[in-house]
């Protein structure tokens, strides 16, 4: 079934009563790490370099830095990512054990 554009309607998996455990907690930050390593990574090998203001004709991006240097508000995309990835995987019966 083909959807329009203005017609779609998002419908994620409800995940709000999902907790996640400590451990959970823990892991979402490293996964957020690892979430802008990898879309940097990809960046780099697209031909993208570190400039101070985002230029999509010179290819330069202000967040190819590592993740601990990244303003606050910049850590919040990554982190919600995970976040609601680990959620969704706690909400669809799934179990996340640390070896």
């Amino acid at each position: 079934m083909k959807t329009e554009h203005n017609t779609y309607i998002p419908q994620p998996v409800d995940t709000s009563r999902v907790e996640l455990s400590e451990d959970l907690l823990e892991l979402a930050e490293k996964m957020a790490e690892n979430v802008h390593d990898v879309w940097a990574k990809t960046r780099i090998e697209q031909g993208w370099t570190y400039g101070p203001e985002r230029n999509d004709a010179e290819k330069k991006h202000p967040c190819l830095i590592p993740y601990d240097q990244l303003p606050e508000e910049e850590k919040v995309y990554d982190r919600n990512t995970s976040l609601e990835t680990l959620r969704f995987i706690v909400a669809e019966g799934f179990e996340i054990v640390r070896k």
